[in-house]
């Protein structure tokens, strides 16, 4: 394919996604992106040309391509930075000097972090908070989003087509051909935003509902979302705005995460005993064994739980690698609200479950205990996981009246 085949796609009046398409795209900072990604740029063709935000550095010329097909990208005036995370800013020197733009804008933070990233001496215009701009017949706000979820993150707004520039917020990571939300199945849309919620936007949680209110008080009724990964919304937008106020509000629901590793099976026949109680009592579980589930996708099930139950064997007096990897990400993301249990088999050490519960508490799990059995499990360690299980249970309908 040469380059002349990328067109631009208008998205509203005067407005064209310009970005690129990561079909190959499998991992994100640690986070599994099993159906790749999209870095999403935006032309605005006014009497200014406006390029908001660039592409990650490898698809430069996929997004000059798509600008080549709608305007010279040397009358492009003006170049926005809405967050200068490294795949939406790589292509950004090559850009300027490509293009030449009477000016560069960002926040003030993000101006900062540019000359940090690029160690040049562009100068970076520092738009205000609320400032506008206009283009010829439009007119841009600009908003700071800040930790959502760099402190340079900013919106910004076209007042007269109610569309928002929404950098990563209610984007996700899907590569598709399709430039639209509502042109994609509604299943796999709702996977991947839960997805990016959980493992990019959710330690950012109360900013995420502060922001919401801001939104409604200033009245940015958007049209169209357009925001930096994902296709762009357009009609019914309620759905999008409604998931991102019940994810941000990180209430605990009845469903129970059981996530663990095993070595010799032992774990893992704790965990189906623990799974098979918890049914009975009348949850809904979510079973994952770290040998296939990968950390994002348990962040994801976790989204919307209020329980998590994490098993480990002990290996040279620690808990398994690979449940250590989790809990370690885990805790960044700082999903609150959560009780939980830890459970494990060991051989003639036993420090395994211990640490988990550990870990847990360090993160803000209210665990309600341990069980642990010395190599296989007999009847004895079924009957203390059952007893765990119904005492977890107790625990999770006590926090659901109280925080539901």
């Amino acid at each position: 394919m040469t380059q002349s085949a990328f067109s631009a796609i208008p998205i509203a009046p005067r407005v064209y996604w310009v970005g690129a398409i990561d079909w190959n795209l499998r991992d994100f900072h640690g986070y599994a992106t099993h159906r790749g990604s999209t870095y999403n740029a935006y032309l605005i063709v006014d009497e200014k040309i406006v390029l908001v935000d660039t592409v990650k550095r490898p698809f430069f010329d996929e997004m000059m391509a798509r600008i080549r097909s709608v305007a010279d990208p040397e009358k492009i005036d003006i170049v926005i930075s809405n967050h200068s995370e490294m795949d939406h800013s790589g292509s950004l020197p090559e850009t300027i000097a490509a293009v030449h733009p009477e000016q560069v804008i960002a926040s003030p933070m993000g101006a900062a972090a540019l000359a940090e990233h690029f160690r040049w001496d562009v100068p970076v215009r520092r738009i205000k908070d609320g400032e506008t701009l206009e283009t010829g017949a439009l007119h841009l706000r600009f908003f700071e989003t800040r930790m959502l979820h760099w402190p340079d993150s900013m919106f910004t707004f076209i007042e007269e087509e109610r569309l928002l520039f929404s950098q990563d917020a209610f984007g996700m990571h899907l590569a598709s051909v399709e430039r639209f939300a509502d042109e994609l199945p509604a299943a796999i849309l709702e996977e991947e935003s839960a997805k990016y919620y959980a493992n990019i936007l959710m330690p950012y949680s109360p900013l995420v509902a502060k922001l919401l209110d801001r939104c409604r008080q200033l009245q940015l009724d958007a049209r169209i979302i357009a925001p930096d990964h994902g296709p762009v919304f357009r009609r019914e937008l309620g759905p999008v705005l409604e998931r991102y106020a019940r994810w941000s509000a990180q209430k605990p629901t009845d469903k129970v995460v059981i996530v663990y590793d095993t070595m010799w099976d032992s774990t893992h026949m704790l965990a189906r005993q623990i799974e098979e109680e918890l049914r009975r009592l009348g949850h809904p579980v979510k079973l994952l064994s770290l040998h296939s589930a990968h950390r994002s996708d348990v962040m994801t099930e976790l989204l919307e739980s209020g329980a998590l139950c994490v098993g480990s064997p002990t290996l040279n007096n620690q808990m398994f690698p690979t449940v250590a990897d989790l809990l370690t990400y885990a805790a960044g993301l700082k999903r609150q609200h959560l009780v939980g249990m830890a459970f494990g088999s060991h051989g003639w050490s036993g420090e395994g479950a211990r640490k988990v519960a550990e870990a847990m508490n360090a993160m803000g799990v209210k665990v309600v205990g341990t069980v642990q059995c010395k190599y296989r499990p007999d009847e004895a360690a079924f009957a203390a996981c059952r007893e765990m299980s119904a005492a977890l249970s107790a625990a999770l309908r006590e926090n659901l009246a109280r925080e539901g």
